[in-house]
């Protein structure tokens, strides 16, 4: 497809759609796609097992940020999984013989062109397959900044990969976009969504409440765990969860203020710029509890549980400040 152009981005999902929603004539930047979605948010999931671990997720679940764009912005977007790993490798030759540019879901684990060190089983990375280079096949992920080839087999085993999130080869074409958007109507929409999330949750694990009661959680690890290598292990997992999967709890702050910023300025309103500012210094108050903890799992500081537990304590109550402030705005 000699008309594509790749580009890097902060996070896949949000990278991905934006990168397809140009490519048809729609342009959407990353943080407006990440916005518009009302894709920010936090929980903390114990029923829910990451590597034996609980989820405690900083976005909303995958295929949330396209599937709510699709809603929003009334763009044709066709979803397919597959039983056979035959049929959905032939669906995908399929639609780039056709022209079309596909995104995948897929397992960060068995993608080759990932560092070593960067692997780990994680099935719901986005990416954009173009077209082919021989048997292979031409790759635009959006958090690197070259283009890639993947070899049939490599690209098989990613796509059905088992576990949680399985993608079951789920591929996504963009078929139409609208020819015009009423920015201001879904800037508000998005933002009135997304304070609903984060501040009216019945649900004690989700948004500013589940901030909270990881934080609690925190405090008593000593009591719950006992073990300081199982707390250790227990910290780590949050801080591989912030600031690792899906390009992490603080990044996703920093995202969603750009999107304020930029919404500020195409709808002409002021106050949406002060609140991204406020998110911002939110996204910097996640990155310290970030290398707080840190410091601690690697013992180049003491385990001080009641220290971790303020601290994150205090993200929860300077996200709220944003949240309110987007309320009244």
């Amino acid at each position: 497809m000699n008309d594509f152009k790749h580009e890097q981005f902060a996070h896949c999902e949000s990278g991905v759609i934006s990168n397809m929603l140009k490519h048809k004539g729609l342009d959407i930047s990353e943080p407006m796609a990440f916005g518009l979605s009302s894709a920010v948010t936090f929980a903390y999931i114990p029923l829910v097992k990451i590597n034996g671990l609980p989820l405690i997720a900083y976005r909303m679940p995958p295929k949330w940020i396209i599937r709510s764009l699709r809603k929003r912005l009334h763009a044709d977007i066709q979803f397919r999984k597959f039983r056979s790993e035959i049929e959905g490798m032939k669906a995908l030759d399929d639609a780039l013989a056709a022209g079309k540019l596909v995104g995948l879901q897929a397992s960060v684990y068995w993608l080759p062109y990932f560092p070593p060190d960067m692997r780990f089983h994680f099935n719901a990375h986005n990416m954009i397959i173009f077209g082919k280079q021989g048997e292979n096949y031409l790759v635009s992920d959006p958090i690197f900044d070259r283009i890639w080839e993947i070899a049939p087999a490599d690209l098989q085993k990613a796509r059905f990969a088992k576990g949680a999130l399985a993608a079951k080869g789920l591929m996504y074409v963009v078929e139409s976009v609208p020819e015009s958007i009423d920015l201001d109507v879904l800037v508000r929409k998005a933002i009135n969504t997304n304070v609903k999330i984060m501040t009216g949750s019945p649900i004690p694990i989700v948004g500013i409440r589940g901030m909270h009661f990881l934080a609690r959680k925190i405090a008593r690890l000593d009591k719950d765990l006992g073990d300081a290598r199982a707390i250790r292990l227990f910290l780590g997992h949050i801080i591989r969860m912030q600031e690792e999967i899906g390009t992490g709890g603080a990044g996703f702050r920093f995202i969603y203020a750009s999107f304020l910023q930029e919404a500020s300025q195409k709808i002409d309103l002021p106050a949406l710029n002060e609140a991204s500012a406020m998110m911002t210094d939110t996204g910097d108050k996640w990155r310290e509890f970030a290398l707080m903890t840190a410091k601690m799992c690697k013992k180049k500081e003491t385990l001080d549980l009641p220290l971790l537990s303020s601290a994150l304590q205090q993200c929860a109550t300077e996200e709220e400040k944003v949240w309110k402030r987007l309320k009244a705005i």
